[in-house]
């Protein structure tokens, strides 16, 4: 007769409510470290994609500036770091009320930041401190009272693809009153956003 079947000590059997511990092989720990090595080289891949699309828009599309100068309070201050459109105008006319950052008529080695008043074919008046466009008063809402000035200027009929700007601190502004207009193609940007500090972050008016 057969002799019957004595079962091997159970080692894999666990009793009722013993968990078992699973140990990886060899080769699965392997697959483990490719897979993360696979992910490492993915997120490193994708900042620098990032960093490369940031820079390309930085370069082409956005410059950051620091303010320097008081001219264009209460709006922009002193050491306030803003990034100025360099690609806008490529596409689009430059705005009454647009704040442009342009190269100095007077030392094109001086960049200067100012807001558009008068556009080519104006005529622009200052008459006590209030500004006259056209024979009609150009509503400023947005130069308080304390920032204007009560100085009268001739009328200056604006030149084509020539500019008449004023900084918002008008008592403190060195401006189109006083060295004339601006031609556009010294006009390289269209101030849009404020970065730094942080209370003053967001788009500008």
């Amino acid at each position: 007769m057969p002799e019957p079947q004595i079962p091997e000590p159970c080692q894999a059997a666990k009793s009722a409510g013993e968990e078992v511990a699973v140990v990886p092989s060899a080769g699965h720990a392997e697959l483990r470290g490719g897979a993360r090595w696979l992910d490492l080289r993915a997120w490193v891949r994708d900042i620098v994609i990032s960093v490369v699309i940031a820079a390309i828009v930085i370069i082409f599309l956005y410059q950051p500036v620091k303010v320097e100068g008081t001219s264009m309070m209460p709006w922009l201050s002193d050491q306030e770091r803003i990034f100025v459109n360099k690609f806008v105008y490529h596409f689009e006319e430059i705005h009454r009320g647009d704040i442009v950052v342009f190269w100095f008529p007077l030392d094109p080695t001086k960049s200067y930041i100012k807001r558009v008043i008068g556009l080519p074919g104006d005529v622009v008046e200052i008459r006590q401190g209030v500004v006259l466009i056209n024979g009609q008063i150009y509503g400023e809402n947005l130069v308080p009272e304390q920032y204007r000035d009560r100085m009268s200027y001739p009328p200056v009929k604006v030149e084509p693809d020539h500019y008449y700007v004023l900084g918002d601190h008008r008592n403190a502004s060195n401006d189109s009153r006083t060295w004339g207009t601006v031609e556009r193609k010294r006009i390289y940007g269209k101030a849009v956003f404020v970065y730094w500090p942080l209370d003053k972050f967001g788009v500008l008016r």
